[in-house]
């Protein structure tokens, strides 16, 4: 299982890779960009904020959550990404295998989704006339 919060760009290609496994017939991967708009104003970038320690603690949670709802997953990762990311940055990855595809688009799914809702990773959004911090739910 590979879990990290890290101020440094994500590696899509080694996060999926870690995820590889011989029994997996499918490997899902969700990957969080920053766009340019939200709630039709244009966003100029995002700022996260995390508290590390309870955030890489909740995303090794939600991972065992994961793996109990499907035990036939193979491997998880989960990058996060804190700090200021420009247009197009890559914010999140997870990934996770499986020996079919149902259980991976779901667990996938599962992951990112209950992330949002429990780990304390907080998001600003910067527009070029002010900044609001953003619920990750809306």
């Amino acid at each position: 299982m590979l879990i990290e919060l890290t101020d440094q760009p994500i590696d899509v290609a080694a996060t999926i890779a870690a995820v590889e496994a011989e029994g997996a017939g499918a490997v899902n991967a969700f990957i969080g960009t920053v766009r340019n708009q939200s709630t039709g104003r244009p966003v100029v970038r995002l700022h996260y904020e995390a508290y590390d320690a309870m955030a890489l603690h909740q995303m090794r949670l939600v991972a065992e959550q994961a793996q109990e709802k499907w035990p036939m997953l193979q491997k998880i990762a989960v990058v996060h990404r804190k700090g200021t990311l420009e247009i197009g940055h890559v914010a999140v990855v997870i990934a996770v295998s499986t020996p079919h595809r149902a259980e991976s688009f779901t667990a996938c799914q599962f992951i990112i989704d209950t992330i949002k809702k429990v780990v304390p990773i907080w998001k600003k959004e910067e527009f070029e006339d002010g900044q609001v911090w953003v619920a990750a739910h809306p």
